[in-house]
């Protein structure tokens, strides 16, 4: 059974930090605030913080009296970090999980957008959905996540002809979401990137 992070991180403090830095990286947050958002103890907190600021995993600044923690994006594998915690978060997990009630299935990707967090003034492309998908089942995880995040998220679903029409006709929208900063939930990204005319 996958565990997502915890397959690879064994202190389940640091993946709790991970997740909550990662998720949304243009955040920071002071000591106290981690502690209460990861709910663990704040010596276990305050260990891992100063230990993943001296591996350069994260940054700190003092402002006032607080020192603030955020993500270093200059860590050498900040962007497979990233993907890793995409990965195992709670959306996706449950996209994997149930993608058989989910339909056929053949690509789930999340945009650079919403791999940032990013809100734009014009609405951009957040999730892209592809097979011959139940929407209704889709709808509640999606909702889900708007809650958690507090916004609308922009997903698209196009089953896999007209995905692959659109590719050949080299659709604005399409082309943008295949050569784009990009994290594959379900499916190869080289296939989901292919032009080659393929019967499905």
């Amino acid at each position: 059974m996958h565990r997502g992070l915890a397959d690879f991180i064994t202190s389940r403090v640091r993946v709790k930090i991970l997740e909550l830095f990662y998720a949304d990286p243009e955040q920071l947050y002071y000591i106290r605030e981690v502690t209460r958002k990861v709910d663990e103890e704040i010596n276990a907190v305050r260990r891992e913080l100063n230990s993943m600021v001296g591996r350069g995993i994260l940054k700190t600044e003092n402002r006032g009296n607080r020192a603030y923690f955020y993500v270093n994006k200059a860590y050498t594998y900040f962007p497979e970090l990233q993907q890793m915690v995409l990965k195992s978060g709670k959306l996706a997990t449950q996209m994997r999980r149930l993608h058989h009630k989910l339909g056929k299935v053949e690509f789930v990707m999340f945009s650079n957008q919403f791999i940032n967090r990013r809100q734009e003034k014009v609405k951009e492309l957040d999730i892209l959905v592809v097979g011959d998908i139940v929407i209704p089942e889709l709808e509640v995880l999606i909702k889900e996540e708007e809650k958690k995040l507090g916004r609308e998220i922009n997903y698209m679903v196009l089953n896999g002809g007209e995905f692959r029409m659109r590719k050949q006709r080299r659709d604005g929208f399409i082309t943008e979401a295949l050569y784009g900063k990009k994290v594959m939930v379900i499916g190869d990204e080289e296939e989901f990137v292919d032009r080659s005319i393929k019967t499905p």
